[in-house]
């Protein structure tokens, strides 16, 4: 089954994505970071037997020399597959050493995810509890009410994840107003997603504006959790509007998760590059380096947290610690 083989495959892409900008960590060179995890998960792809096409990635190919959306991947001997990447999910993180920057990767038998455009989208992500019941078109009171209840308490026992943008003044009020805790992120809500639909993080929604290619990646991991992403999308202008309709997105329609992510052979991997919440960052020692990963499948419905431990010298490495 194509996911069984790809999510061992997958997360060894991820891992390398993380290994290659965990080394510009606290660089304060956002580029560098980027484009050490491109090459590094670029160079992995190529070994990885599939026929596969970026749908989502580092934009247009004049725009990425590699990654780029419309890109081949993979030695082309094996299922053909769609892909979406984000090599850094949250460049600005690693540049200041920050928490929260990941490797991401996702896939699917072709047309299972959605072609979106690089511009934004309005969002609503919630755990698994509240997953059918809530609406892009209630107000944020109501919203929270209803994640409240399906969690058996009150709305002042919530923590809502807000990318931290001047756009999102007004709806910080309205959860201020409604009595919830706010959590404000610089960037990375990939990760916030992630953190929704596992109990345990302290997070319980993500909502707010931020970049459509994100949502589907967000979307593939909701999918194998069991969480939920509403998105309506968002241009930022009338180009972007019109790239949209071209691709043949309705910009009144509100998207689920199944509609940004509907592949049944769907695989999620991410690799922390970065502390987060769930993930710990990339940990170097002599002669080798540590990583944490996610890595899942929808119909095989498995979901592994990895621990690796990677030997590049094995001459410099001493004991190999739990």
């Amino acid at each position: 089954m194509v996911e069984k083989f790809l999510a061992m495959e997958f997360l060894g892409v991820t891992e390398a994505g993380a290994l290659g900008a965990a080394r510009w960590m606290g660089q304060g060179d956002n580029e560098r970071a980027d484009q050490a995890a491109v090459e590094a998960m670029r160079r992995a792809l190529d070994g990885v037997d599939v026929d596969g096409t970026v749908v989502i990635g580092e934009g247009e190919r004049d725009q990425a020399p590699m990654l780029y959306i419309g890109e081949r991947v993979g030695s082309g001997r094996g299922p053909a597959v769609d892909v979406a990447v984000d090599p850094v999910e949250g460049t600005n993180l690693v540049a200041r050493g920050m928490p929260g920057a990941l490797a991401v990767i996702a896939a699917s038998e072709r047309g299972g995810l959605l072609r979106a455009p690089d511009t934004y989208m309005e969002k609503l992500i919630v755990g698994p509890p509240a997953a059918s019941k809530v609406s892009l078109d209630y107000p944020v009171a109501a919203n929270l009410q209803i994640i409240a209840d399906s969690l058996n308490r009150r709305v002042q026992d919530l923590t809502v994840v807000i990318l931290d943008r001047p756009r999102h003044q007004a709806l910080i009020e309205q959860v201020r107003e409604a009595g919830a805790r706010i959590m404000l992120i610089p960037d990375g809500d990939v990760s916030a997603a992630i953190s929704v639909a596992v109990s345990g993080t302290g997070v319980h929604a993500v909502m707010g504006i931020g970049g459509a290619p994100e949502g589907v990646l967000a979307a593939a991991a909701l999918r194998c959790l069991g969480g939920a992403i509403l998105a309506r999308f968002r241009p930022r202008d009338d180009a972007e509007a019109e790239r949209a309709r071209t691709m043949g997105i309705d910009l009144n329609r509100v998207y689920r998760t199944e509609d940004l992510a509907s592949g049944e052979n769907l695989v999620f991997a991410a690799t922390g590059i970065t502390d987060g919440e769930l993930f710990q960052g990339v940990r170097f020692f002599g002669g080798g380096a540590r990583t944490h990963s996610l890595v899942m499948t929808y119909r095989q419905a498995t979901i592994r947290f990895v621990d690796t431990v990677h030997l590049f010298e094995r001459r410099a490495v001493g004991v190999v610690r739990l």
